[in-house]
């Protein structure tokens, strides 16, 4: 999620715990620590590729962070001993904390590695989008409050509830997640479309309309908008991945590392002398967050490169306006197909 969902997420578990205690200062130590797993941000990386995989790795481990919250907590009750609260306390507001913000992460699509050193596939439940109003306002005004006039019985009760909002909030995705998936499958299967694979993920800013994708198993994918409020069966469109063009990547590391980062969900194109992969769970056809060129064409055929971004059309405000009205209006349809022409656009 978004730094500020994380800090006021962090700031209203600590101060749940500690606010009693320590007053408005829980609510500033619990932002700090809320955001803390976000500092591997300042590492660098020689490429785009590998700097996107290693986020939210070892910082978002829930191995690396339970430990270091029991390493916190033994230093700070040795350090600064308080009359106040017992060391469990203490520890218990840390490892609250710190849990919680790789655990959030988890529930958006870019994938969180919640077990590292081990590797399985990242973490992606994919349930709520980076930003969301309505899962942050609410923590935002509690701790707000709580800055302001201080951890007094109604605020602290306060903080407690909007957290209490915001994990039912949270449930309500997972659900309407588990409806949407149910709807995909039931259209697809209608229409004669025999997927491998499905994924679904919610559209900027809500919570209401849902994208979905599949895979055929013949090189190609469905996607589609499903909307919480919609009457009719969705329609999908259908579009390529082009995976002969992978073979060309067949011994990129980089490559490699993308594939198992995004669950192998990932398109190829030629833009121009460019072979560009792009990660399909961000985004939409046309508009996507993660694109990367990867190889070059040359006399010899294609040449893997160095990855460099490749800075594609991520779409704006015309988009955004097109998916809410799409969230109350089944039609007219977005436009997919149209968009999907931008895949291959050369931009300068």
């Amino acid at each position: 999620m978004d730094s500020l969902t994380q800090a006021v997420l962090g700031a209203t578990v600590y101060g749940a715990v500690m606010g009693r205690r320590q007053g408005r200062r829980a609510l500033i130590y619990g932002a700090m620590l809320g955001t803390l797993p976000d500092l591997d941000v300042v590492i660098s990386y020689p490429d785009p590729v590998s700097a996107m995989t290693h986020h939210r790795g070892f910082s978002h481990s829930l191995i690396v962070l339970s430990a270091f919250s029991v390493l916190l907590a033994w230093l700070l009750a040795r350090l600064r001993p308080s009359p106040h609260y017992s060391g469990k306390r203490l520890w218990l507001a840390i490892c609250l904390t710190l849990l919680t913000h790789p655990l959030l992460d988890a529930f958006t699509t870019y994938g969180t590695q919640l077990l590292w050193p081990f590797m399985p596939t990242p973490t992606a439940w994919s349930s709520i989008f980076i930003v969301d109003p309505v899962y942050t306002v609410p923590l935002a005004i509690a701790t707000l409050l709580g800055l302001v006039l201080g951890m007094r019985s109604w605020i602290w009760r306060a903080v407690c509830g909007a957290l209490a909002f915001s994990t039912v909030y949270l449930a309500f995705t997972v659900g309407a997640k588990l409806s949407v998936h149910a709807q995909a499958k039931e259209a697809l299967t209608s229409q004669g479309v025999a997927y491998t694979t499905l994924f679904s993920g919610t559209a900027p800013l809500n919570s209401l309309l849902w994208r979905v994708m599949a895979k055929d198993g013949t090189g190609h994918y469905y996607e589609g908008f499903i909307g919480l409020l919609d009457k009719r069966t969705p329609t999908f469109t259908h579009l390529p991945l082009n995976p002969e063009l992978a073979s060309a990547l067949e011994h990129s590391p980089e490559h490699q590392r993308l594939r198992w980062f995004t669950g192998d969900w990932l398109r190829y194109d030629e833009a121009g002398d460019s072979l560009v992969v792009t990660d399909l769970r961000m985004g939409m056809a046309g508009h996507h967050f993660f694109r990367f060129k990867m190889a070059t064409r040359t006399e010899n055929g294609w040449q893997p490169t160095v990855p460099t971004d490749w800075h594609g059309d991520r779409g704006g405000s015309r988009e955004l306006g097109v998916l809410w009205h799409r969230v109350w209006n089944e039609d007219p349809p977005v436009p997919l197909g149209e968009w999907n022409r931008k895949m291959q656009e050369v931009r300068h």
